[in-house]
């Protein structure tokens, strides 16, 4: 068996970084990835991607809405607590991160 997923798209929701009740941190951000156009319903999905190690915070946290990354991880579910609810949480929890374009076409 295997947890590994590879997505490649826009960045859609700027990095933002949060200190976690844990004490833990964690840069978080959303990608926009197209579909297929072949596809019945064309368009895009989004999913929220996280960064949790030093060195993958500092990556991510320069990248900007518009900017085409790539992203290697594992899709994991968190429950978190928003007052008195439980809300759950899915998002890929980043293990390799890389920019391929800035937003405005630079590389």
């Amino acid at each position: 068996m295997t947890n590994e997923v590879r997505l490649a798209g826009r960045v859609s929701r700027a990095p933002e970084e949060r200190l976690l009740p844990s004490g833990d941190r964690v840069v978080s951000f959303r990608l926009a990835v197209p579909r297929d156009t072949a596809a019945a319903r064309s368009g895009s999905d989004w999913v929220d991607c996280a960064a949790w190690s030093a060195r993958l915070r500092r990556a991510v946290a320069g990248w900007e809405v518009g900017d085409e990354v790539e992203v290697t991880g594992a899709l994991r579910r968190r429950v978190f607590r928003a007052g008195h609810r439980a809300v759950p949480l899915v998002e890929i929890e980043i293990g390799v991160a890389r920019r391929l374009v800035r937003s405005g076409g630079r590389a």
